[in-house]
């Protein structure tokens, strides 16, 4: 898909064609890690302790394969929009293996250090035999997902987003599918949810990997790229997006332990209402993961018009949407507390959530996607510098002075306060970031000119 291909048919048509797919596949995503919960729970408290004390290896994990994926759809949708697509090709095997090697590697140092890394954060030794047969299969369905992720990244870079959200639905009902049946017909308990996944995966990756060497979208001639430097490019962007992912983690650690102090029901509140603000947003989410292969090939092409142009669309679709959603929920906040808790105290307290707190959902969307666009712009370190701001200077700060000025009720406040500032200041943090790209092009298109009237003529 060339630059050409995205304008044909206007920017907008083009982003809602490439959007839809991966809204399905993040929804499936979403789903996969319900149905792993909801049948792990009918085991038990124990296996659900030790799924529990795996999920932080987890996150550690999935922040970096999608740090990579975020380098992986930056640098390469970037040589296909300078023209160069021998290039985007070994760049995409070039990733492909580094970077499942580099997956690899984590798993068996995790492996190595389990016992002391789960007794650390408060595991029993009752659990630590359950949590060692559990870990073999659950790191290698890491692995694999892992590798499945780095082939969708490829496919995401060459502007194919259909069959990526296509493989993410189907992995996620192979493994709804397998659930019950390893676990309680086999009887393999809590390692059978593992093997599920990785089931699921590796059928995922015999249809993925075929069909990105069919289409000849990345192969392994690698010593004709010189692998350091592209290395070096790619770990540029991977490390900023890489810590950008794991930042949001330690925010709900501490957002948690302020709620904490208002008592168990703000925090069974105060859970629902991240958990609603997670389906709330999962436009948001597939947006994040289509643009950056559109802003890529523009900034490879020299076309930042374009991108300015598919920005303001994406921006604008958030904003009216989310302001759909948060009156939505406003509508039904007295309704859907009620349904979603018979606890009263709960029930009152995330009503009180819900009338605050989704009218900046719009703002987070904003903020999301500047971290996401700026990634693919390369400027890995102004969308980390997004995310600090948004985390550390805006919404943690807001929630501790709601806190201290209006309880409980100021802290929803706080939350809604921090992201509405959040989103301001991630937009003006991406305009000038684009304001100093445009000095860079501009200054690299007046020393071509003079070099083109300094050569001799024949």
């Amino acid at each position: 898909m060339t630059t050409e291909d995205l304008t044909r048919n206007g920017l907008g048509r083009t982003l809602f064609s490439m959007t839809w797919p991966m809204l399905f596949g993040v929804v499936s995503l979403l789903g996969f890690q319900l149905v792993d919960s909801a049948f792990i729970g009918q085991l038990g408290v124990e296996p659900l302790a030790a799924l529990g004390f795996t999920l932080p290896m987890q996150q550690l994990i999935i922040g970096f394969q999608v740090g990579l994926g975020i380098a992986t759809t930056a640098v390469i949708s970037r040589t296909l929009g300078n023209g160069d697509a021998e290039r985007a090709r070994r760049l995409g095997g070039l990733v492909v293996i580094s970077g499942s090697l580099a997956v690899a590697l984590l798993c068996g140092l995790l492996w190595l250090v389990r016992a002391p890394v789960v007794t650390s954060i408060g595991a029993d030794a009752e659990l630590l035999p359950l949590i060692s047969t559990f870990w073999v299969p659950w790191l290698l369905s890491a692995w694999c997902g892992a590798v499945l992720y780095f082939g969708y990244s490829v496919m995401r870079a060459h502007g194919d987003t259909r069959s990526p959200g296509l493989w993410m639905v189907v992995t996620s009902l192979i493994n709804l599918v397998l659930d019950p049946l390893y676990i309680f017909v086999f009887g393999w308990g809590l390692p059978g949810a593992a093997w599920a996944t990785v089931t699921a995966f590796t059928v995922g990756i015999l249809a993925i990997y075929p069909a990105l060497l069919r289409r000849r979208l990345f192969h392994f001639d690698l010593l004709s790229i010189n692998p350091l430097p592209a290395l070096r490019q790619i770990a540029g962007i991977t490390g900023p997006a890489m810590v950008s992912q794991l930042m949001p983690p330690v925010s709900a650690m501490l957002a948690t332990a302020l709620v904490a102090g208002f008592g168990s029901s703000a925090v069974a509140a105060w859970g629902l209402g991240t958990r609603l603000e997670f389906f709330s947003i999962v436009v948001v989410l597939a947006l994040t993961m289509s643009l950056p292969p559109m802003v890529g090939r523009f900034l490879g092409a020299g076309e930042l018009h374009h991108v300015r142009t598919v920005v303001r669309i994406a921006v604008r679709f958030v904003l009216v949407w989310q302001l759909a959603i948060a009156l939505l929920w406003l509508a039904l906040s007295g309704v859907l507390s009620r349904l979603l808790t018979q606890d009263e105290s709960v029930a009152a307290t995330l009503q009180d959530y819900l009338l605050r707190v989704p009218l900046s959902y719009g703002a987070l969307g904003v903020c999301m996607i500047m971290v996401s666009v700026c990634n693919a712009l390369g400027l890995p370190l102004r969308a980390l510098a997004i995310s600090l701001v948004r985390l550390f200077l805006c919404y943690l700060p807001m929630l501790w002075l709601g806190a201290w000025m209006f309880g409980l009720t100021g802290v929803f406040t706080g939350a809604l306060l921090g992201n509405l500032a959040a989103g301001t200041a991630s937009w003006l943090l991406y305009r000038h970031g684009m304001r100093l790209l445009t000095r860079e092009q501009e200054g690299l298109g007046r020393e071509s000119g003079l070099r083109h009237d300094k050569a001799p003529s024949h």
